[in-house]
Formats: C-alpha cells, sequence, structure tokens
C-alpha cells in the first residue's frame, strides 16, 4: 500500500491494535550500590491501542503484565524480585495501565498519561512516547512503532525493601527509569 498525502495516513492508521509481545519490550531499571545501573524486563506483556490519527485526544492504552515474568539477568535477583519483598506475584499475579489522556507534544512525541496498578495500588504516571512509524510486514499486517519512557517512585507502589549501605546512602534507588518498545498490529 503506497500512502501519498497526510489524510491518507490519518485514515490509514486509526483503528485498534493489538501489541505483538514478540517485538514489544518493557524494560526498567534502577541504581544499585550507587554506583551501576541495573536493567530488566518484563517478558509477558499483552495490551491494545486505539488511534485516532485525526483527534489524538481519541487515542488509549492499556496494558498488562504478568509480574512473574520478571527478568534482571540474575536468577537470585528474579526470585527476590517476584517475592513479597517486591512484586509478591502470588497475590498479584499482574500490573497493569490504563491510559486517561495523551497529549501531542509535537513532532510525532506524546505524553501518555495514566493509571499504573502494581500490587494493588493505582497511581498516575505519565509515559512520553515517540511514534516510530507504520508498515505492512511480511506477513500483510498494518504494524505501528513506539518507542518511550518514563520514571515512577517506586514506594508509591509499596515496593520499599531496601538495605542501609556501610558507607552510606541505601542499595537499591527509589527511582525506576522506564524503557518502552511498542510494536502493536492492527486488528481492525
Amino acid at each position: 500500500m503506497t500512502v501519498t498525502s497526510p489524510a491518507e495516513v490519518l485514515d490509514h492508521l486509526t483503528g485498534s491494535y493489538q501489541l505483538d509481545p514478540a517485538h514489544t519490550r518493557l524494560g526498567f531499571a534502577a541504581r544499585y550500590a550507587l554506583v551501576t545501573r541495573v536493567h530488566g524486563w518484563f517478558e509477558a506483556v499483552e495490551g491494545r491501542l486505539q488511534l485516532d490519527a485525526s483527534d489524538p485526544t481519541r487515542c488509549s492504552v492499556a496494558l498488562t503484565i504478568d509480574t512473574a515474568s520478571i527478568r534482571t539477568n540474575n536468577r537470585d535477583r528474579d526470585a527476590h524480585l517476584r517475592s513479597g519483598d517486591f512484586f509478591d506475584v502470588e497475590r498479584y499475579p499482574s500490573i497493569s495501565f490504563e491510559s486517561t489522556r495523551l497529549t501531542a507534544l509535537g513532532d510525532h512525541r506524546y505524553r501518555v498519561a495514566g493509571d499504573l496498578t502494581i500490587k494493588a495500588v493505582t497511581r498516575p504516571v505519565e509515559l512520553d512516547l515517540t511514534y516510530q512509524g507504520s508498515c505492512v510486514d511480511p506477513y500483510g499486517q498494518l504494524r505501528v512503532g513506539f518507542e518511550g519512557s518514563g520514571s515512577l517512585t517506586r514506594s508509591d507502589w509499596g515496593l520499599t525493601w531496601n538495605v542501609a549501605l556501610e558507607a552510606g546512602g541505601l542499595v537499591l534507588s527509589d527511582r525506576i527509569d522506564l524503557d518502552i518498545d511498542i510494536s502493536a498490529i492492527k486488528i481492525d
């Protein structure tokens, strides 16, 4: 399909999309022992996007993340993150995000405000997303891509575990940086 005018682009993108979990990554990083950052991600993410290219205020995002799918390339740390000290995956098997507002910032950039629920605590967050483009993939599916970032304060959701360092300070930062890559396939 060849798109030649802005109006055609708008018509082309408006619709419902499902996240492609094989090409979507929800990553995070936390400062560890004051000197380095530990990176991780969630392997199991489901979600949907509703795009209205002619009116970005009508766009929406909803995500569900399987908390047991957390990975940091360290089995012991992953098990600790799944425990009651952090996500308590036995009691709280998922994290959810539901957008409440989308603001166009210009140059294909958007601020998405929404409600993030972790361990039955719901608080507002804002994420910055940049539209990376669209294409028809080799299987004939219309695909859109977004990259994004944000941060949150983990103690706002009751994620307060920490250990004091001998030299002062705490082993784990309260601030968590988010790194997002979304690929979604149009379903209608």
